[in-house]
């Protein structure tokens, strides 16, 4: 099967590519110009890299067209941490999905997954299922939802599948050191306190390697529609920064309500993922404590590397400017 990946160089698409290439698919691997591959480097020899731009509509219509794929997952959004929540690049991105669909279904392609997110969903609900009711209150949420609305209405009387992933919150290697679990991790690996909001926040928390097998089942299912990507299982902010104290047994670094709750943040999100399980038999291999402990052992050894690079610099002459 010849699969196009967008979002190939990111936290979740390194790991997706790396489990389709498994699975023995022809992956190409689209990645911008100016992308650092370091999250594939191992399977770069084992993926085909397209390096391209997804705003020039006809260098990807030309691309498409070689390409010919069978099968799109467009997981490539804009690169943004701080601020994404009401950032103008959402609605670059949601022009470029788009255009995107489009030219997919052009070219023939009839299976296309795209990465949506829980916050499309009315947060104020409890558990989510995916019948439960939307209410987009960040410009982040409504172009993610503007997108799967039009895409959903574009396939439907031609012989096109969508199928529309709401992710919830994911964890593991690779991931942004700015985001929550690295946020404790990195502190606490340099003996620093670890400041985290009171963290009665409940939250659904999924293993990255998980989610890469539950978006690879979906893609070769047969099912289409709206689907959570998630655990299913909900724990609190809190109890998540000092599990990661425990297993570091650093629980004293960790400071509980040294950080405001932030704005109109939801308390409570939780997905239920009946769904997934009963279309593709998916389920978590990863429990909270398993990941957790993966995610750290992955961040010592980067912690090192970076040690590593660092005293080759300061030994080279050339590289210390005092």
């Amino acid at each position: 099967m010849r699969v196009l990946l967008t979002g190939a160089s990111g936290f979740v698409g390194s790991h997706v590519a790396r489990l389709l290439q498994s699975q023995g698919c022809t992956v190409y691997a689209l990645v911008r110009p100016t992308s650092d591959l370091w999250r594939i480097q191992d399977v770069i020899p084992a993926l085909e890299i397209v390096r391209g731009d997804l705003t020039l509509r006809e260098e990807m219509k030309a691309q498409l067209k070689s390409i010919q794929p069978d099968l799109c997952i467009h997981l490539a959004w804009f690169e943004a941490i701080g601020g994404y929540l009401c950032s103008p690049g959402n609605i670059d991105a949601l022009v470029i999905g788009l255009d995107l669909v489009r030219e997919l279904v052009a070219v023939g392609c009839r299976r296309i997954l795209i990465a949506g997110t829980c916050v499309e969903y009315d947060t104020t609900l409890g558990y989510l299922a995916e019948t439960s009711p939307t209410k987009a209150e960040s410009l982040y949420a409504a172009t993610k939802h503007a997108l799967h609305m039009v895409a959903d209405q574009f396939v439907r009387g031609i012989d096109a599948e969508l199928i529309w992933l709401r992710f919830f919150s994911l964890y593991g290697p690779f991931e942004d050191e700015r985001r929550f679990v690295p946020s404790i991790i990195l502190p606490l690996l340099r003996n620093d306190v670890a400041k985290v909001s009171p963290g009665a926040q409940v939250r659904d928390y999924l293993y990255v390697e998980d989610a890469a097998a539950a978006v690879c089942a979906l893609a070769m299912s047969r099912f289409t529609g709206t689907i959570n990507v998630a655990s299913g299982r909900p724990v609190s902010v809190g109890d998540i920064a000092m599990k990661i104290g425990t297993i570091l047994n650093k629980r004293e670094l960790v400071s509980l309500g040294a950080r405001p709750y932030r704005e109109s943040e939801p308390m409570f999100v939780c997905a239920n993922i009946d769904r997934i399980r009963d279309v593709t038999g998916w389920s978590p291999r990863f429990d909270l404590d398993a990941g957790l402990r993966q995610t750290i052992e992955w961040w010592k050894m980067r912690k090192d590397a970076w040690a590593s690079v660092y005293k080759e610099t300061k030994a080279t002459p050339a590289g210390n400017h005092g």
